[in-house]
């Protein structure tokens, strides 16, 4: 039999590692052995599904803890693969027995249960993060994506069994995956110590899957990004998720947006904000300023006598609002622009100008404070 992957030399982690350390490590590798960083190279590929695997298993609590204990514990399958994550295991019994989604879901990132439904289980929600310029966020786009995933296997067909052979009722729970102990007057279930669970048992496994069901692969796909998202945004692609097993619905794929920052556009609420520098005659005189918009440029009035953070807004010239056929505001908010240095002639100038605008701006704050006293 093919010696077990050390799941946790593979992410590069001690045994003891928490759940943050083996989220990093994986985040790092994942990275540095994405298919798309590493188009057309086969080993890049495979380090990428070995990666995932080792995560798939590591960053799930109940299918770590089985996988510790050994073969002897339930995790007995060859390969490094996790027979956990296609054929269920305790989360799904806990949503077997409750009627909620106990279990989780993971494609480097876990997103949500397996839940088991009628004419076999549905497959697990997958999660991964994408990365868009400003524009991209605003305007929509469309993205490759490559996305670490379990299908069917091509031998059994999703069953687990060689070809000529079916799964069998296990004979200690007769199919219901649970066990119960009986404690005084209460009795407690626990997932079946004989099929851990899964309500059947293999007695000759599939030798492409070694029983699992399932094999790794890297699904391609072209992703539309609606206009408008934000970063963090969670978009979900119907049956793009892990493949069913025995025939269930395969899962959802959630993609989360990263947005980059723009240099000249600040989110504020629904709404986008541009500092507009204006200089000081330009304050105090009122002009008319040339201002960037998201699809072009646009003219504004500045009136005189215009004080540092005074704001203007375009209505609807903003971004367009996630879902809705509506669209945010613009808002420009004008700030003095002082320079740092005067030439002589620029000196000569302000010099001339102290002169005639004479008088102190700060001396009703002392008559204030001397009324009050």
């Amino acid at each position: 039999m093919p010696e077990r992957t050390d799941y946790y030399k593979v992410l590069g982690v001690g045994k003891n590692a928490s759940d943050a350390e083996i989220k990093k490590a994986y985040r790092k590798l994942a990275r540095q052995y994405h298919p798309d960083k590493n188009p057309g190279d086969k080993r890049a590929e495979e380090r990428f599904k070995e990666i995932s695997q080792a995560y798939d298993v590591l960053s799930d609590p109940e299918k770590r803890k089985a996988y510790d204990r050994g073969p002897l514990g339930g995790f007995s399958m060859p390969g490094g693969f996790d027979p956990g994550s296609v054929a269920g295991g305790f989360g799904d019994i806990l949503s077997n027995i409750f009627g909620g989604s106990g279990g989780r879901a993971g494609a480097g990132e876990r997103a949500g249960g397996v839940r088991a439904g009628r004419g076999g289980q549905r497959g697990r929600d997958l999660e991964t993060e994408v990365t868009l310029t400003f524009d991209q966020a605003v305007g929509g786009t469309q993205i490759p994506l490559s996305v670490a995933t379990s299908e069917p296997c091509p031998t059994c067909h999703g069953s687990g069994a060689k070809p000529g052979t079916a799964p069998k009722l296990c004979p200690v729970c007769r199919g219901t995956g649970v066990e119960a102990q009986s404690q005084g007057i209460f009795s407690i279930s626990q997932p079946c110590s004989n099929c851990q669970g899964r309500g059947t048992v293999i007695e000759t496994p599939c030798p492409t899957c070694h029983g699992t069901g399932a094999q790794r692969s890297t699904r391609r796909l072209r992703v539309n990004i609606p206009a408008g998202v934000r970063d963090g945004s969670r978009i979900r692609l119907a049956g793009k998720g892990d493949a069913g097993v025995a025939g269930g619905p395969p899962g959802d794929l959630y993609v989360i947006t990263r947005v980059q920052e723009s240099p000249v556009f600040h989110w504020n609420g629904e709404n986008l904000e541009v500092e507009v520098p204006l200089t000081i005659p330009e304050a105090i005189q009122g002009a008319v300023v040339e201002v960037p918009t998201l699809n072009g440029s646009k003219r504004l009035r500045v009136p005189r006598g215009t004080k540092h953070g005074t704001v203007q807004r375009l209505r609807g010239e903003g971004p367009p609002r996630l879902g809705t056929k509506t669209r945010g505001d613009i808002h420009y908010r004008f700030v003095i622009d002082v320079p740092a240095s005067l030439s002589p002639e620029q000196s000569e100038a302000v010099d001339r100008l102290s002169q005639v605008m004479n008088g102190n701006p700060r001396a009703k704050l002392f008559t204030s404070a001397g009324g009050k006293s």
